[in-house]
């Protein structure tokens, strides 16, 4: 069987590395290599999830420590009478052997005798211990291609323990063991396999020195955690990974795209946006100019940027929202006439729609003032949008004109927002001068209470009243033009390029209203795209920091587009990677849905059992979350992995190439 294995079927398969580990570990035992052997010990009792192996601490010093959550593999003591396979262990803890109580009593003894050193037979029988361990699968050969492995999650069998040797892997089987199974296509390295926290090698060994790598086929089309307390590491992943996604799907298709997946960052800090020199931080779009587009509500100098601002004339309800919680974010208490003004519910143009005319013309009229408003603070008007939405004209009645404007005179026209202006302020003149106007039916006044909010703040009736010019600092968030941004970001997306909203000292409800915006567009373009059936090899990926505040744990209160996300993205080709602190502050569907995860240091002990009652494959690791603080140390696990990689995660840096990109 040794001969056939080194010179037929498995020549070419990956378990090769096996079988060449295997055949010098039996060379060192013949020749009594003893310090470099990477034999770790025997079996003591083998079940199909836990194993107990025994150990001693020259094999332990040899391998240079066996550490918690190290990674051994069990092998067949008559390894070569089989096709090439072994079993992945996780060391858990130590564990209890039949002479336990034997070692404890004549420890207690040679301490109480205060006895300075060990005979030479008392050292031997004391050098022993042993360690629990997990049983997370087994790799062997493909049953339907020699030239590949498999990986199943469980044991098919096994026998008697003393039947079984255990190793500790050298960096190419570890390499076996975590690349793999990772595809070959677009792979990319993201850090090095970092088994244990401490880095303090035993004397004459040396630490693994293992490159790690991902699929980004693991990321497109799929949802991705980021957890873990804040300046652990968690933005420098979401760098990588946005860079795996720019260096890997490149296409040269010749239909105007530069990649097939375009990417949407919602950079709430500016930190993707903007290089921070003082943190030795470099941002994706110095990384990537030539990929990446940003689009930024306060433009800076060092970074070259497109607006993003809303069109305040062209979506009344919204702006009127965001101005409320302007001001009463900043006033405790304003004026009555402010309160009043802030309390009216200006319609959508979409809601019109679905009034009679009659309420139709008494809302339009309310978006008028608010846009007489809007004009006399200083906003800056699209007239082109404003006469597509409907024009200038308050359609107040003839007759009810006649009485504002006198007999004799010419009534003019309302093309304009000054002529607008001018007739809501003659309006407001006679309606406060009495007797109150009238509407053309008599039943009521022409002017509602929300009517008359509106015209006293447009118009106030104290000298002191700041009016209209109490609106002027809001003016940062409103561009005319903002209404092609939307278009310009999904024609970028289209092209596969990065798009990064920098939302850096934005009020909270403008970072809300953009980030919910964009996505609603961008999900009903995929939509439409799936529809026609055009969807093709294209994706587009979606990150959010700060998750909690768009997938709350209560379910009642997230948005529906946010939900539909969640739940249906994959189908559109909408991947999402989003990060947050705590597990248990997140949707349970969205937890559910999740294929990826990247777990930094979490302090709560609870937080950490929701992960491992969410997946399993965190369970056994719950403790090394929980006291491992070093940044950029992470528990990995992809679509890919079928088990959790703790990785040191490389520190984000520009690549002109990557090997195995496609």
């Amino acid at each position: 069987m040794k001969k056939f294995l080194e010179e037929a079927a498995f020549q070419h398969n990956p378990l090769r590395i096996l079988v060449d580990f295997v055949e010098k570990e039996e060379k060192k035992e013949s020749v009594k290599d003893y310090d470099n052997w990477r034999f770790v010990g025997y079996v003591l009792d083998i079940g199909y999830n836990t194993t107990t192996i025994i150990t001693s601490d020259p094999f332990k010093k040899a391998v240079g420590g066996i550490p918690r959550n190290s990674l051994l593999i069990m092998v067949p003591s008559n390894f070569w009478e089989f096709p090439p396979h072994f079993t992945l262990l996780r060391v858990l803890e130590t564990a209890p052997t039949p002479l336990t109580k034997e070692v404890q009593q004549t420890y207690f003894e040679l301490q109480k005798k205060s006895m300075p050193e060990l005979d030479i037979f008392t050292q031997s029988e004391l050098q022993w211990g042993a360690l629990k361990t997990s049983v997370l699968g087994m790799y062997y050969p493909h049953p339907d291609d020699n030239d590949k492995l498999e990986f199943s999650g469980d044991l098919n069998s096994f026998v008697s323990a003393h039947k079984y040797r255990v190793y500790a892997p050298d960096d190419a089987l570890l390499d076996l063991i975590i690349n793999s199974l990772v595809p070959l296509e677009k792979q990319f390295n993201i850090g090095k396999l970092r088994l244990t926290e401490s880095r303090l090698p035993l004397p004459d060994t040396s630490l693994p020195n293992v490159d790690v790598s991902v699929s980004t086929l693991d990321f497109m089309g799929t949802r991705t955690a980021m957890f873990g307390k804040t300046r652990l590491g968690k933005s420098n992943v979401i760098k990588i990974i946005a860079q795996s996604l720019i260096e890997t799907a490149r296409v040269c298709e010749g239909d105007g795209r530069t990649h097939n997946v375009g990417q949407i960052i919602f950079d709430i800090n500016g930190e993707y946006a903007n290089d921070n020199p003082q943190d030795d931080n470099r941002s994706i779009r110095s990384a990537y100019p030539d990929d990446c587009t940003v689009y930024a509500i306060t433009q800076k100098d060092s970074t070259p940027s497109e607006p993003l601002r809303l069109d305040f004339y062209a979506h009344p309800n919204l702006s009127h929202h965001l101005i409320k919680t302007f001001i009463r974010d900043e006033e405790r208490h304003p004026p009555d006439y402010v309160n009043s003004f802030l309390s009216v519910e200006i319609p959508s143009f979409e809601s019109l729609e679905e009034r009679e005319r009659q309420d139709q013309i008494r809302g339009r009229r309310k978006i008028l003032v608010f846009w007489a408003i809007l004009h006399s603070a200083g906003f800056q008007p699209n007239l082109s949008t404003l006469r597509d939405l409907g024009g200038f004209d308050p359609r107040f009645a003839e007759r009810t004109r006649r009485i504002v404007y006198g007999d004799g005179v010419p009534l003019p026209t309302i093309n304009s927002l000054d002529s607008l202006l001018n007739e809501l302020r003659l309006f407001a003149e006679a309606d406060r001068a009495g007797p109150r106007l009238q509407s053309t039916s008599g039943n009521h006044n022409l002017f509602d209470s929300d009517d008359e909010a509106l015209l006293r703040f447009l118009f106030p009736t104290s000298t002191t009243a700041s009016g209209p010019r109490k609106l002027q600092k809001y003016r940062i968030y409103h561009d005319p033009h903002a209404t092609n941004f939307v278009e310009e970001i999904l024609e970028g997306l289209g092209r596969g390029q990065t798009v990064i909203l920098d939302l850096s000292n934005a009020h909270p409800e403008v970072m809300q209203y953009f980030s919910q915006w964009l996505t609603e567009e961008i999900f009903s373009h995929q939509v439409e795209l799936f529809s026609n059936n055009d969807l093709r090899d294209h994706y587009i990926q979606l990150y959010f920091e700060e998750a909690h505040n768009l997938f709350p744990a209560d379910e009642a209160k997230i948005t529906d587009i946010y939900s539909r996300i969640a739940k249906e993205g994959a189908k559109y080709h909408i991947g999402m990677v989003y990060s947050t602190q705590s597990p248990s502050t997140i949707s349970g569907d969205l937890l559910a849905q999740t294929e990826n995860f990247f777990v930094a240091h979490i302090s709560a002990k609870n937080e950490v059992k929701t992960l491992a009652n969410l997946n399993v494959a965190f369970e056994n690791i719950q403790e090394d979350i929980l006291h491992s603080k070093t940044p950029g140390y992470l528990r990995m696990l992809t679509r890919a992995h079928r088990f959790v990689v703790p990785v040191q995660a490389r520190r984000f840096s520009p690549m002109t190439s990557q090997p195995g990109g496609q």
